[in-house]
């Protein structure tokens, strides 16, 4: 990472107001309450402000990578900036947490395109790149699907016709990270001042890519397991990177889960939505209804029937975790009125007495 002085609209930066006595920077790493920060004097370590962590209620409340923030600066660098003020985020990239918890996860913000990578070797995987598609199509950046380790697979032209039966609009490109031009698609695509999140399972190749942009060993690398091709989480934190080009990249640590709470699932299931126009009842489920368009789809070959599940399995998924986090959500805030729920009926209780 640089740590000398710059123009920070070479991390991306446009005009915002600034408070007085604070200055504009952007989270380039982050470890638990820990970030690093790059302002126009070089980058700082930085910690949060008493206020911002007592108005903080929810994960998302939090700084994050790619974050712009307003932070009073040390007199003495080594003492490290105080960050005051979180900016409106233009995008943002979140998942529910692994496990059975509803919480969500900030992953990363202000991203101008969400970079979908999966290998084309044994981790090949459609209905993991359908539940990607849907959560990059609620993050309001623009996605592209990057197919990695060309050089393992043999049947290229099938994986890509079968990417293509999920992909829609979303643009694909092809990556061989073991021959000199084999990254020349995605270095095509990749601009200047703009930012670029890579996402995918452990072993996808992620960091190996961002090596590769960059020209150096930047980010730490693990062979995958030959079994089943699953990488060993090498990333274990969030970091943005500028690259030679100028452009700039967040590497995220891979995952086995991507439980889904903000998606936009009909948005990257276009085609069922096509054909749900013409069912016969406007609030079908496409399970057993009578008239079902997209049941006949299924039955005719149109539409195959993995796809037609994965649909309603993340379409089920998603309205389980919202109804859970809205319900984290609501304990959060008795939490932080009255402590716990106990003690909010106690004092509930007192008032009732006390009108009596």
């Amino acid at each position: 990472m640089e740590d000398k002085p710059l123009n920070l609209t070479e991390y991306g930066a446009t005009a915002q107001p600034v408070v007085n006595g604070l200055a504009l920077a952007r989270v380039v790493a982050t470890s638990h309450d820990h970030y690093l920060i790059m302002t126009e004097t070089g980058q700082l370590a930085a910690t949060l402000s008493g206020r911002l962590m007592n108005l903080a209620t929810t994960a998302t409340d939090w700084p994050t990578v790619g974050d712009w923030v307003q932070v009073r600066l040390p007199a003495n660098p080594a003492d490290g900036a105080v960050i005051e003020r979180l900016a409106a985020r233009q995008t943002v990239f979140t998942r529910k947490v692994a496990g059975r918890r509803s919480s969500e996860q900030l992953v990363a913000a202000n991203i101008d395109t969400l970079l979908l990578c999966m290998a084309l070797d044994a981790n090949f995987n459609l209905r993991r790149l359908e539940r990607y598609l849907a959560v990059a199509a609620a993050s309001g950046a623009t996605a592209v699907i990057v197919l990695t380790k060309a050089d393992q697979t043999t049947t290229l032209s099938e994986q890509l016709t079968a990417v293509a039966t999920v992909a829609g609009t979303t643009p694909v490109v092809v990556c061989d990270a073991t021959q000199p031009a084999g990254l020349s698609e995605l270095t095509a695509l990749m601009q200047p001042r703009l930012t670029y999140a890579f996402l995918g399972s452990s072993g996808v190749g992620k960091s190996t890519l961002i090596n590769r942009l960059a020209g150096s060993d930047a980010l730490a690398t693990q062979a995958v397991r030959a079994a089943d091709a699953h990488g060993r989480h090498t990333t274990t934190a969030r970091q943005l990177l500028r690259l030679p080009n100028g452009s700039l990249v967040i590497d995220t640590p891979g995952m086995r889960e991507l439980g889904v709470i903000d998606a936009d699932v009909d948005a990257s299931f276009a085609d069922i939505q096509a054909l749900a126009q013409h069912c016969k009842f406007r609030d079908c489920t496409h399970h057993t209804e009578p008239g079902c368009a997209v049941q006949a789809a299924v039955s005719s070959g149109e539409l195959t029937a993995a796809r037609l599940a994965s649909y309603q399995s993340l379409k089920a998924e998603q309205a389980v975790n919202l109804a859970l986090r809205g319900k984290a959500r609501e304990n959060a805030k008795i939490a932080r009125m009255f402590g716990s729920k106990k003690q909010m009926k106690t004092m509930m209780q007192a008032a009732r007495h006390r009108r009596r």
